[in-house]
């Protein structure tokens, strides 16, 4: 790995993801790009700079497939207890490459369409009005977690009936799913959430083969049963976790992100709540002020590549995504880019990626942001945090969310 001009060691990401922010400064303070290191003393580039990303997210060169083009992998240097493994050893959309990424894609994409996807609205509406409803009965003066039980509430109803998973599944399968996103699990913990989330993915399975329904799993069983090109079945239960995993915690970091911004900044709140801003420049200015995926694992070297400044990207080494540094990227939003400012002319963001590895699953999460901020402000006009205190986040490098969001309603 050619660090460039560094001689620099590599800049440790804290597995608890506690202040991403000032991370990306030091990394920003080195260039466009740097090495960092991951959990388990694992190197990486860490890449912020926005326009080097999309360059590198339509690069031929760059893969997602760490089977095929991660030599770490084969060489024991990446134990299978690692606490990122689901990241980078699942068979999906997110690890594909080339061929297989087209030929997934197409089999997935039928799954999301603009139809489907707009069919959904009433039911988020219902859903939304439900959750407020329930949280309209919380005493005067009572502070509520309204990340539990709203921003987190809304995209896994949300995503389980999108998906047909039954009651007596839905509580184990976000436990597992929020568990591979937590990278400070130890070896131990990590390596026994992935096997709970494996059996409780097949528990799904063999449930919809014996009661299909209209939900995106019978389509995506449906598609694997076809002759012809279709969904392996490692393929197929490696699909439902990333539908599962991204469906519902990106939309509830977008949510969190978004109330707690409108919370902290009175005039913007005020603009919104009068009519006089958008929330579509709301929810657009969250996904790049605070994106939910920080850093997105994981992208892999074809060949040597070599970048402006004289850096070089040698074949096998391992690329993280930075999504929140490219959102804040000065070259790009130039004076101010650390201001939450729905305003601003311009809200460029690599929050759902770019490329062919755009997420299919954005309209739906721009969709849940549409209906449920502005019923949650209507419902609640005079909200208010419950506390000045610092909120921690959630216990990732990867996702970017609050672990609470105590207010009063």
């Amino acid at each position: 790995m050619n660090r460039n001009r560094s001689s620099l060691e590599p800049l440790p990401l804290d597995p608890a993801g506690a202040d991403f922010h000032t991370e990306i400064h030091r990394i920003r303070a080195r260039g466009p790009l740097a090495v960092i290191e991951l959990p388990g003393g694992v190197p990486a580039w860490s890449v912020i700079d926005a326009d080097l990303l999309r360059t590198l997210f339509t690069d031929p060169r760059v893969s997602k497939d760490a089977g095929r083009h991660w030599p770490a992998m084969h060489t024991g240097e990446i134990p299978q207890d690692w606490v990122m493994w689901p990241w980078v050893a699942v068979s999906n959309l997110l690890t594909a490459y080339g061929d297989d990424h087209r030929r997934l894609r197409k089999l997935v994409a039928p799954a999301f369409t603009h139809r489907r996807t707009e069919s959904l609205r009433p039911r988020i509406e219902g859903i939304t009005a439900d959750l407020l409803n329930a949280l309209a009965a919380t005493p005067a003066d009572e502070q509520v977690d309204l990340r539990e039980r709203f921003a987190t509430a809304l995209p896994i109803r949300v995503i389980g009936e999108l998906m047909g998973v039954p009651a007596e599944l839905s509580a184990s399968l976000r436990t597992y799913a929020d568990g591979t996103l937590d990278t400070t699990l130890t070896p131990e913990q990590s390596q026994a959430n992935f096997a709970g989330l494996y059996t409780t993915l097949h528990e799904l399975l063999d449930y919809k083969r014996r009661n299909p329904g209209d939900d995106l799993t019978t389509v995506l069983m449906s598609t694997h049963d076809e002759d012809g090109s279709k969904l392996s079945e490692q393929e197929l239960g490696d699909t439902l976790l990333l539908i599962i995993v991204a469906g519902h915690e990106t939309t509830a970091n977008l949510l969190d992100h978004a109330v707690h911004a409108l919370l902290t900044h009175p005039e913007q709140r005020a603009a919104a709540l009068s009519g006089q801003l958008a929330w579509t420049d709301i929810i657009e200015e969250t996904l790049r002020w605070e994106p939910p995926i920080a850093h997105m694992p994981m992208r892999f070297a074809l060949e040597d590549i070599d970048l402006p400044g004289g850096y070089r990207i040698e074949k096998g080494d391992a690329i993280l995504a930075g999504l929140a540094g490219a959102g804040r990227d000065p070259k790009v939003h130039p004076g101010n880019p650390d201001d939450f400012d729905p305003t601003r002319p311009a809200k460029d963001h690599l929050a759902f990626g770019h490329g062919v590895h755009h997420c299919l699953g954005a309209p739906l999460a721009r969709l849940e942001a549409t209906v449920a901020l502005p019923a949650l402000f209507a419902r609640f006009p005079e909200m208010r945090l419950a506390t000045t205190d610092h909120l921690d986040n959630v216990p990732s490098l990867v996702t970017n969310g609050h672990r609470t969001l105590p207010v009063v309603l």
